[in-house]
């Protein structure tokens, strides 16, 4: 269970500008599964299904960086996704997909349906177009093809129940909207993309122009807390996720990023994500993880 991290400030951008229609863009990884808030095909995870998570995560990270390509025009972009979905669902020899081509065999392999991949290049294709959200449903139907289908797919890989979905999209949407508050003001500055409910901002008598002020302003803060209020009921709906895993790999996995989400929502509540990218170091990750684990 886990979601992609979107920091803009560690974009590598070809300098050749917008690719050519269904061609794919020269831009460098963004960054790395070791980068990630949450653990991504860590040690946890049974040996024999890493290469598969791997395959996975690397895909959505390629077509994540093709959606934050800044130098791209919208309609490149969603000719080099759809051409991605096409190389995902058929294959395909083009070494420019690889990485499509690598998951359409893996999850050929273990029968997992595309569909875990096609939403999230359907995310990914409404961020090449779309940088507001008017309300927390729509920012939620977002996360959940941008985020659900990470933890739909651990599940489906792992063997257990369709029946967990519900609570793995409540952890998956948490995780996401934490994401987008710990990079709020990147977002805003270096793509102009805000995932902040507007109507939320409006009730206040503010805008997105909030975003750019050096630090929170007091309505803008009430807004955040909104958000970490919804994350927080999220959360909930996920806590017993782990307990119904008939995976111990996965289960151990799972408590820990269920607790790294808790403290990471516990401190957007206490520090100021326009002012400092609000994050855990790495000893603290680890703390938090040994601490779940010492829980099972």
């Amino acid at each position: 269970m886990t979601a992609l991290n979107k920091p803009s400030q560690t974009k590598s951008v070809s300098s050749k500008g917008a690719p050519s229609k269904g061609a794919p863009s020269k831009g460098a990884p963004s960054k790395g599964a070791k980068d990630e808030n949450f653990p991504v095909g860590s040690i946890l995870i049974a040996k024999s299904l890493r290469p598969h998570v791997m395959s996975y995560y690397n895909f959505a990270r390629k077509i994540d960086d093709v959606a934050d390509n800044p130098s791209a025009r919208a309609q490149d972009k969603i000719d080099e996704l759809d051409a991605f979905a096409h190389a995902l669902s058929h294959g395909s020899q083009d070494p420019a997909f690889e990485t499509a081509q690598k998951l359409h065999i893996s999850m050929s392999e273990t029968n997992i349906p595309f569909t875990h991949g096609l939403d999230l290049i359907s995310a990914f294709k409404q961020d090449a177009v779309q940088s507001r959200y008017a309300t927390w449903d729509s920012l939620i139907d977002y996360c959940q093809r941008s985020a659900a289908p990470v933890g739909r797919y651990l599940i489906d890989l792992h063997g257990e129940p369709a029946e967990l979905y519900p609570a793995s999209d409540a952890l998956c949407h948490a995780l996401q909207v934490i994401n987008h508050l710990q990079d709020v003001a990147d977002d805003r500055r270096e793509m102009d993309r805000v995932y902040v409910p507007t109507d939320w901002l409006a009730e206040l008598s503010i805008d997105v122009s909030a975003l750019d002020e050096a630090q929170t302003v007091p309505e803008l803060r009430q807004v955040f807390d909104k958000m970490l209020s919804g994350t927080t009921e999220l959360l909930a709906q996920s806590r017993a996720l782990a307990g119904n895993m008939s995976n111990r790999h996965l289960a151990a996995e799972t408590r820990i990023i269920q607790a790294l989400a808790e403290t990471l929502t516990k401190r957007l509540y206490r520090q100021d994500p326009i002012a400092t990218r609000v994050e855990l170091s790495k000893p603290a990750m680890l703390m938090v993880a040994l601490k779940a684990l010492m829980r099972l």
